[in-house]
């Protein structure tokens, strides 16, 4: 029985099996055990240590399609991790080689159709697994370090998205291969129609896996994403404003002049007419400016002179 109700944490843990019987997978990958009695969601999820609101967002989305409008600020992206990491385990330590011995023990009196269609199942669970290794590989450890504040230059969940790639034209294949061509004999259609039970349900919640991490994971990242990123800017410019007061007596009255001359828009020829210096003295004071702040850009030095009080913000030139 499949019921479509939006579940919440005071419901009885064990409705939603009663009505969501599927929704088995998702506690197991939750690690949610059983033997909960008539506890509620909450109850089930604080007593073993999982993200109450995380696991109802998943499941309400699993069961019924309910989405999250606009950034969840709420999500536990360590419970997403978890939950995304046993269930690669669960497909491809349990599910998986299953199905695979299923399919052998179905066609053991046929050995050449036995070697075809493994061969084709094969390549599927390839295609599976290389998915799967490359978020273990690449797209987890990014998180985590996300996780830590910081962020890599050269990667981010746009760039992983670009690699969630299509799987199921190979599963397709094989299932109508077994359905057209397969059955022989009494027995071997019995275990062939109940292996082919199993690579559907598979193939559901595959495409499930990859519509959590679409809808619910992929969101969440690139929101954390924005975090770090202004997290960064706040505190570049928070470590300027600390920085500043020796910064600015270590430069020279000369330098500070060339820096208000450079934040009101003045290019070196008009600098060296102002200052009365020359060309090349400007673009001196210039490579000492940087050296000793640090700062390379006009931004940067703007912001610098205006926390510093050398130029007033109505003078600066944007």
């Amino acid at each position: 029985m499949k019921r479509m109700k939006l579940y919440e944490a005071d419901d009885q843990m064990i409705s939603l099996i009663r009505d969501n019987y599927n929704v088995l997978q998702a506690m197991q990958a939750f690690g949610i055990n059983l033997g909960f009695g008539d506890l509620t969601v909450k109850q089930v999820c604080e007593a073993q240590k999982v993200d109450t609101h995380t696991f109802l967002l998943v499941v309400n989305f699993i069961i019924n399609g309910y989405r999250h409008q606009g950034p969840d600020e709420s999500v536990s992206i360590p419970t997403l991790m978890r939950y995304l990491r046993a269930s690669h385990e669960y497909f491809l330590e349990f599910q998986l080689p299953l199905i695979r011995k299923q399919l052998e023990d179905a066609l053991q009196e046929d050995a050449k159709m036995q070697m075809l269609i493994l061969k084709i199942y094969d390549s599927y669970v390839r295609s599976v697994l290389t998915h799967m290794k490359y978020e273990e590989k690449t797209l987890f450890p990014y998180v985590e370090n996300l996780l830590k504040g910081e962020k890599k230059a050269d990667y981010d969940i746009v760039t992983f998205s670009k690699h969630h790639g299509d799987t199921t034209s190979k599963v397709q294949e094989l299932k109508s291969i077994i359905i057209k061509y397969l059955p022989a004999n009494v027995l071997a259609n019995n275990k062939l129609t109940a292996t082919l039970y199993h690579i559907y349900n598979i193939e559901e919640w595959l495409q499930l896996h990859a519509n959590v991490e679409d809808d619910i994971f992929i969101p969440a990242i690139s929101h954390l994403e924005r975090m770090v990123e202004q997290k960064d800017v706040s505190t570049k410019i928070s470590s300027m404003i600390h920085s500043s007061p020796e910064a600015s007596n270590s430069l020279s009255e000369r330098e500070k002049d060339v820096i208000v001359c450079l934040v009101q828009g003045m290019a070196n020829k008009e600098i060296a007419d102002h200052l009365f210096i020359s060309v090349n003295t400007v673009m001196t004071h210039r490579r000492n400016i940087a050296r000793k702040l640090n700062i390379h850009s006009p931004a940067g030095l703007t912001i610098y002179a205006i926390v510093n009080n050398l130029v007033d913000i109505s003078k600066v030139v944007l």
